[in-house]
């Protein structure tokens, strides 16, 4: 799709640079970042054409972002505290949430079947696209229009976090009881896939010292990880 000759398309980008308070030099980075891998394979374009790569780099852009973020606004905490408050803020309920509030989902170019399917209201499309837009801002302006964005969309979920009322992070919950019970580590593993490429749905199991204490399904590898780890604390719970 040349950007230039779709007026369509170009107004969508408008309302998206509204919306994160940003005007893109390059429109074809935000374009990118809201499209799906199912669009790219219709269209037969290469694996820069949709949004997994600047995703991939929207995701650290985030975490040093919050790091930065968490360590000004709480100077009394400790380190523990500060990975645990992170951990909860970049987890993909908070992500998928905010997604949901910035309605990002009604500007994403999906494939027919995903389309069909219900694609825009699906939580793993709508936080990889969240991150997707984090490192387009990052590519296109460096890092102030991301910090500025990630300040303003995420400081209601950080005063929540740090008032205690944020959304449990099951996996450093399991990680301290864990640590305190058995004096180990979980870890994850991926026991199925299931699905097409473009909506795939995990399966995966929390272990500790390589025995199985709960499995949890998503629609992404980390909606997977939390549900496992929450199986794997009640699990716990029944252990005298």
């Amino acid at each position: 799709m040349e950007l230039k000759k779709d007026k369509e398309r170009l107004k969508k980008l408008r309302q998206v640079e509204n919306l994160i308070g940003y005007r893109f030099r390059n429109k074809a980075i935000i374009n990118q970042a809201l499209t799906h891998k199912s669009y790219a394979n219709e269209k037969h374009r290469a694996t820069s054409g949709d949004n997994e790569r600047l995703e991939f780099l929207g995701d650290s852009v985030l975490g040093i972002i919050m790091s930065r973020i968490l360590y000004d606004d709480c100077p009394k905490y400790d380190e523990g505290v500060l990975t645990r408050f992170k951990s909860q803020l970049v987890s993909g309920s908070t992500l998928g949430r905010i997604a949901k509030q910035l309605q990002i989902g009604d500007f994403l170019l999906l494939g027919r079947g995903e389309e069909a399917s219900g694609g825009r209201k699906h939580a793993s499309n709508l936080l990889c696209s969240l991150e997707a837009i984090i490192g387009a801002l990052y590519l296109d302006g460096d890092l102030k229009p991301a910090f500025k964005f990630i300040e303003k969309v995420f400081r209601p979920e950080i005063e929540l976090v740090k008032e205690g009322k944020g959304s449990k992070d099951y996996k450093s919950m399991l990680q301290q009881s864990a640590l305190q019970k058995f004096k180990a580590m979980p870890s994850y593993k991926i026991i199925s896939e299931i699905g097409p490429d473009h909506k795939k749905h995990f399966i995966v199991e929390a272990l500790i010292s390589g025995k199985r204490y709960g499995v949890g399904s998503g629609y992404s590898k980390k909606s997977a990880e939390q549900v496992s780890a929450k199986e794997a604390l009640s699990a716990m719970e029944s252990i005298q």
